[in-house]
């Protein structure tokens, strides 16, 4: 099931629609580097742009979501 949340990135209103599980990284992560939310996604949009234009949003989410949690199981 796709959750969907709305969100303001560098003045632009966007939404994504992910599993629960990925928003559970991605809030979690967010709170561990003590920054906003969105600032989280801005930062991930930023990325994606520079490394694969191409790639939807919530698919950069997903594969930092992955990383993350890669990176935490050693």
């Amino acid at each position: 099931m796709l959750i969907k949340r709305s969100l303001s990135i560098s003045s632009h209103r966007t939404s994504l629609a992910l599993e629960p599980e990925f928003w559970a990284v991605l809030d979690a992560a967010a709170e561990q580097r003590g920054m906003a939310f969105a600032a989280l996604i801005r930062e991930i949009d930023e990325a994606r742009a520079t490394a694969d234009p191409d790639q939807p949003l919530s698919s950069a989410c997903r594969v930092f979501a992955l990383q993350t949690i890669q990176s935490q199981a050693g």
